[in-house]
């Protein structure tokens, strides 16, 4: 016989289980949307347009995308199975955190851990880039130097090696709109006038110091979230037990009315 202590307790930590389980599920389903957020962003950012268009392509975006996406799932899922308080419901939802919390502790390590080797793909994607840039169908490449203000891979003495620049010069793209200047072929095809009417800095270099802080960020969101997992398992283990030996207790009851 359970003693009558903690019979009188069950169902009060049940509530107060079920409440933290609730909110730290609703938490849950919004770290679903930050990934999905996360995920977008990478697709559509400047700094993977060279490596998605690439041979040597990332699927990173598109794991976060469908990373995310399941998670907001589950993290309904979990509402629902705190609010009908289903034990095995529970425990489905406690292996899928556990499942969770191993991908993005792997996620976490596997950014600090391979950032130089993607520094290094992308660095090769962009000087092929670069050498057969012909003025068409090279968006993605003036839609950097536009949008980052840079020009070139380490300035825009880069462009000098190109078989572009022995014909047209340097890119339009390159030219410094916000000095108020107008870059004219001949300025374009002369490095030393170019000087002047282009944006000084490289992009490559801007690129991948974006690139690295934001790996670092998502690293550590990752590992702060898969951390967090930790306690979404074990409300759900706790609440799953709960309420089996609560259910247990009625069944005991109902066959032995005499048990207090």
């Amino acid at each position: 016989m359970s003693p009558p202590s903690a019979r009188l307790q069950t169902k009060p930590v049940i509530t107060c289980l079920k409440t933290f389980l609730i909110s730290y599920s609703l938490i849950f389903w919004f770290t679903g949307v930050i990934l999905l957020a996360v995920g977008v962003w990478g697709k559509v950012n400047l700094e993977f347009d060279l490596l998605l268009a690439s041979d040597k392509g990332t699927n990173a975006p598109y794991v976060l995308i469908g990373t995310g996406a399941v998670i907001i799932i589950f993290g309904l899922f979990g509402c629902f199975a705190t609010c009908r308080g289903s034990p095995w419901m529970l425990k489905l939802y406690a292996m899928f955190l556990t499942l969770v919390f191993l991908s993005e502790l792997v996620a976490g390590i596997s950014g600090f851990i391979f950032r130089h080797e993607i520094k290094a793909v992308l660095l090769g994607v962009y000087n092929k880039a670069e050498s057969v840039y012909s003025g068409k169908g090279n968006e993605d490449l003036d839609r950097i130097q536009r949008t980052l203000q840079c020009c070139g891979e380490k300035n825009y003495t880069s462009w000098a090696n190109t078989d572009y620049f022995k014909k047209e010069g340097i890119p339009k793209s390159c030219c410094n709109m916000t000095a108020g200047v107008n870059c004219t072929s001949a300025e374009l095809k002369d490095l030393n006038t170019a000087a002047s009417v282009v944006y000084q800095q490289g992009c490559f270099s801007l690129m991948t110091t974006t690139l690295e802080a934001n790996l670092g960020i998502i690293a550590g969101i990752s590992f702060g979230i898969a951390f967090f997992q930790l306690i979404g398992i074990f409300l759900a283990c706790c609440l799953s037990r709960y309420i089996t030996n609560n259910q247990y207790e009625m069944s005991s009851k109902q066959f032995n009315p005499a048990l207090p």
